[in-house]
């Protein structure tokens, strides 16, 4: 393994005094500097200097490496189709496509005037509606938000976050003239809702916070102030929107992780007083949709795996919703579309995703596809009386591909299969569903694909990968990034680890609050069983997770680091504890039915200062470790995987590598860029490689 000396003297962050009290416990922060006071805003040039110290030693660490970044990247980047193109849906009178032209960063977006949504275009109908490149030109970092047109076609509003910070900047034009028609609204997330009429748009503000807690009402062609429509006083909940399938209502729905309330407005009047459909109650959680004159919602009410109750519009109780499909231990409901006559309900049985259709007389079949494991969800459907289903489906060794279900029929039409201009054969590879036994008695699953050649002996690598938090699922699905790993004999793997709610609702509580350690233990016995099934050896499994998932790379290590033979921590969420005390951050409060309110609760404090990483480094060898941040970064601050770099360059007693480096123009999400992009995962998979060279 690579030794720091041989490429220069790592960093080491200064230790100063600062310590914090709660329940009576002393807890010593001596990195605690290196959050800025003045955050958002990053300007102490103390901290500049060490976050700019630590991206020269990560580079001095890539040096010898370039040229493997270089072959990596090349390999990325050729498996991706230089020019590409989304298969066109059709709405409101025109088709609409987003296409990537040869050497584009982003997407450019075009329509095309249209009477039906099975019509042939011909090519020089397509108008550019939206270019993503001309946007971006001279800014290091881009992202589009969100893009709505209006209901007349002549207005497009759409946001933008040129730093990483997800507070965007929304912009109206005339696609007619291509002149703004209202000042820019900064400070936005999500996508703008329009009216009717056309003339005036919905969005949601954030705070200082980040914390969208107020939706307003902007008319346009009006000199007057903005017309707040509805606030949130509770930090711990966030506000958001979204227009019904009908386009007849909007439905505005105030959450945090476990509880929620929404109310709707009808689209041709956002000067009506907004309809409660259920005030909120601790732990009920539910999502609504307009069907057929009435409310379709899904609700955790009677089940945690939910159900679907429908309700009149005028309804005031929930004492006047009645069951339209109820789940079961088996059947979680994921959610819900619906078109004028037909229901959709995507679920996860038995932890295979699978798509319900309910037609209006009340006719159920799931649909079938090909493979017995693959990825499935729902693609873009803004068609109410559409005659087909979209969906995109893949597998770890079927590409993404675009399908689409015909309700008639009920046959599925392939619309797009995933181009890989290198080359890809599917028969050389195999992927495999295993259960692990956890140790707790619980079975936990795990999805694995590999070459077919590699020998499954103890002597291939294998990199796990898993996230295990909020109840997202990570899905089984096809990435042409790890085929540089299968190529190279590495076996890839995804452990299904609670946390998430792969396997129900249930899955995703027992991995949180007092269980949240079920999470942690779940990764390592995944590994333990693929150490004792033969696909790979303690020392030989490489591991990846961001985010939360970051923090599930920081808990493992402490647990057992001799199982591991480098580590990769993308914006790692690492200073639980200390994050979790300051209510001020911008997710804190939302974030405490996930994680527990430690400044509350005694337990909860114990129970975080438990598996917290940063407060649970201790003076043992850690394997080579890659660790990653943002410094616009709002939902895992900069200074989380700072400290936890700087406490672990101080504890640890190995000489294994260890670095950070830090994207000083952007935020969670890392670089912008479809290219740009991939140099970073290029670079984690350098890694990766010359660690398990240097064994």
């Amino acid at each position: 393994m690579t030794t720091p000396h041989a490429f220069g003297e790592p960093p080491k962050a200064a230790r100063k005094h600062h310590e914090h009290n709660h329940h009576g416990i002393v807890v010593q922060d001596p990195y605690a500097w290196l959050q800025d006071p003045n955050y958002p805003t990053v300007n102490d040039q103390e901290i500049l200097d060490y976050l700019q110290a630590e991206n020269t030693y990560f580079e001095q660490y890539m040096a010898p490496n370039r040229e493997l970044v270089d072959t990596l990247f090349k390999e990325l980047k050729n498996r991706k189709s230089d020019s590409d193109e989304s298969v066109p849906y059709f709405h409101n009178g025109y088709h609409y496509q987003w296409r990537f032209n040869e050497g584009d960063q982003y997407r450019r977006w075009y329509r095309a005037a249209g009477s039906h949504e099975h019509e042939q275009i011909d090519p020089r109908d397509w108008v550019t509606l939206l270019d993503e490149n001309a946007l971006a030109t001279d800014q290091d970092y881009f992202r589009l938000g969100a893009m709505s047109v209006s209901p007349n076609n002549q207005f497009i509003a759409y946001s933008i976050d040129t730093d990483g910070g997800e507070r965007f900047t929304l912009h109206v034009i005339d696609l007619t003239n291509g002149i703004a028609v209202t000042s820019p609204i900064t400070h936005t997330i999500g996508e703008a809702i329009w009216n009717q009429h056309s003339d005036g748009l919905l969005y949601r503000n954030v705070n200082e916070q980040w914390r969208p807690d107020k939706i307003y009402w902007r008319k346009l062609h009006d000199d007057q102030a903005d017309t707040l429509i509805c606030a949130e006083e509770d930090g711990g909940f966030f506000l958001s929107m979204h227009l019904s399938q009908s386009e007849q209502l909007v439905f505005l729905r105030s959450a945090d992780h476990v509880t929620s309330e929404v109310s709707y407005l009808p689209i041709d009047d956002f000067s009506a007083t907004p309809v409660m459909i259920s005030p909120r109650t601790s732990g009920h959680e539910y999502d609504v949709e307009h069907y057929q004159d009435q409310l379709l919602i899904r609700s955790n009410l009677r089940q945690p795996n939910f159900d679907l109750f429908t309700a009149p519009l005028s309804a005031h109780s929930q004492a006047q919703w009645q069951p339209f499909l109820e789940g079961d231990d088996n059947h979680y409901l994921v959610g819900h579309l619906v078109y004028e006559n037909h229901v959709f309900v995507p679920q996860r049985v038995d932890g295979l995703d699978q798509i319900l259709v309910i037609d209006q007389h009340q006719q159920q079949h799931f649909v079938e596809l090909p493979e017995a494991t693959y990825s499935l969800d729902l693609g873009v459907n803004p068609n109410y009386q559409s005659a087909f289903l979209r969906l995109q489906y893949s597998s770890l060794t079927t590409p993404n591909s675009v399908l689409d279900y015909d309700l008639a029929s009920r046959s599925l039409r392939t619309r797009k299969v995933q181009s890989i201009p290198s080359g890809y054969d599917a028969t050389q590879y195999q992927s495999e569903r295993l259960t692990a036994t956890a140790r707790d008695g619980k079975q936990v699953p795990i999805s694995l694909v590999h070459r077919r050649d590699t020998p499954i002996d103890n002597s291939a690598p294998l990199h796990l990968y898993a996230y295990g938090a909020y109840g997202y699922a990570v899905p089984p699905a096809f990435s042409t990034n790890v085929l540089s790993l299968l190529d190279r004999g590495i076996i890839f793997a995804i452990a299904h680890i609670r946390g998430g709610d792969d396997l129900g609702y249930h899955w995703y509580q027992d991995g949180k609050l007092q269980q949240r350690e079920n999470t942690f233990n779940d990764f390592v016995d995944c590994t333990h069983h693929l150490i004792n099934k033969g696909y790979t050896a303690a020392g030989k499994v490489l591991i990846s997770g961001g985010s939360a998932g970051g923090e599930l790379m920081g808990a493992v290590v402490n647990q057992a680091p001799q199982l591991y033979a480098a580590v990769a921590a993308h914006v790692p969420f690492v200073d639980v504890l200390n994050t979790m005390l300051n209510a001020d951050l911008p997710l804190t409060p939302m974030e405490w039915p996930e994680w527990g309110n430690p400044i509350e609760s005694a337990e909860d404090y114990a129970t975080i200062q438990a598996y917290s990483p940063y407060d649970q480094v201790s003076a043992q060898d850690y394997p080579p470790m890659l660790v990653t941040a943002g410094l616009n970064d709002p939902r895992v601050t900069y200074w989380e995987p700072a400290k936890w770099v700087a406490k672990l360059r101080h504890e640890k007693t190995d000489s294994n590598v260890l670095l950070l480096k830090t994207n000083m123009e952007a935020g969670h999400g890392g670089q912008s860029g479809r290219f740009t992009a991939l140099r970073e995962v290029a670079e984690e998979y350098a890694f990766f490689l010359s660690e398990l060279r240097g064994m």
